[in-house]
């Protein structure tokens, strides 16, 4: 299976808000492992503000989006309240937002194949470490990054209890071999 990795385009948004529906309804219907909500959360303008900030980044097979991810250095407020491997101000640190694989294409390894576009590019731009948020009931999600090595450095509220997602785990990689 080829997949290409690149930046979304404005031309992406209405593809990227079928493949936010697609995965909203598949989960409503099967195992609702990260706790997303068709209307809620991803929805358009998640793609929208990402694409106009070159953040959000595609994975295409055959030519159609079959996986997704925001890519930036912005945390959420939670991520200050626990104790990181590598202390900074995030410029030089890629957090990982809104990561989504099609239904028709789980299981094929397109998730593997964005986590190690990320790592790739991590080591690229000279990044410290890559960090992210998984919703602690996410079992599928939690097993790839552990895969892929990141480390557990917590648990957090992200704000998202009206939703009925309490707790977060935090993950970390760090890209800097002399602290590996």
């Amino acid at each position: 299976m080829k997949i290409s990795i690149e930046l979304a385009e404005i031309k992406d948004i209405d593809e990227l808000e079928r493949l936010y529906n697609d995965l909203n309804d598949y989960l409503e219907k099967n195992m609702n492992y990260p706790g997303w909500k068709k209307g809620i959360y991803p929805v358009r303008q998640n793609a929208v503000d990402g694409v106009k900030k070159n953040h959000l980044y595609t994975a295409r097979y055959d030519g159609k989006i079959v996986g997704t991810m925001i890519l930036n250095h912005k945390p959420e407020p939670a991520y200050y309240n626990v104790k990181w491997a590598i202390e900074s101000d995030y410029s030089d640190i890629f957090v990982i937002h809104t990561f989504a694989v099609h239904p028709e294409y789980l299981k094929c390894g397109i998730g593997k194949e964005l986590m190690d576009f990320v790592f790739r590019q991590g080591i690229k731009q000279h990044m410290k470490a890559i960090r992210l948020d998984v919703y602690e009931k996410n079992a599928p999600a939690i097993h790839l990054y552990e895969k892929c090595g990141y480390k557990y450095v917590g648990t957090v509220s992200l704000g998202l209890q009206v939703y009925g997602l309490e707790w977060f785990r935090l993950y970390e990689i760090i890209l800097d071999e002399k602290k590996r």
